[in-house]
C-alpha cells in the first residue's frame, strides 16, 4: 500500500547538479523521517541526508555543504538537491521513509558522475 516513487537520477559531469525527488503515498499521517541513502558495489548502504517531521536535518560529512534535503509535508515528498557533484557521489540513491517502527525503500535511482 505504501509506495515511494523516485525521480531525477541521471548522468552528470563533475561539478554539475541534480535534484532527486521522492513521492510517498499510502500514509495516513505525516511520516516521522524521510531521507536519502546511497550504495555502490562492495560498500554498505549509507545515509546521505535525512529529515525528521519537525524539520531537523542530518547530513553525511561527505556531502555537507553540497547537498540539501527538503520536505514538502503537504505533498509528502522529499527532495535532495545535489550540487558540486563529485565522481565519488556515483551510486544508486534510495529514498527511505521511517514511520512507527517500519521502514520503506524506494526502488533506487542511478546517479552517475563523470569526469
Amino acid at each position: 500500500q505504501v509506495q515511494l516513487v523516485e525521480s531525477g537520477g541521471g548522468w552528470v559531469q563533475a561539478g554539475g547538479s541534480l535534484r532527486l525527488s521522492c513521492a510517498a503515498s499510502g500514509f495516513t499521517s505525516r511520516p516521522q523521517r524521510m531521507g536519502w541513502y546511497r550504495q555502490t558495489p562492495g560498500k554498505q548502504r549509507e545515509s546521505v541526508a535525512t529529515s525528521d517531521s519537525g524539520g531537523s536535518t542530518s547530513y553525511a560529512a561527505s556531502v555537507k555543504g553540497r547537498f540539501t534535503i527538503s520536505r514538502d509535508n503537504a505533498k509528502n515528498t522529499v527532495d535532495l538537491q545535489m550540487n558540486s557533484l563529485k565522481l565519488e557521489d556515483t551510486a544508486v540513491y534510495y529514498c527511505r521513509v521511517d514511520h512507527y517502527y517500519n521502514a520503506w525503500w524506494g526502488q533506487g535511482t542511478q546517479v552517475t558522475v563523470s569526469s
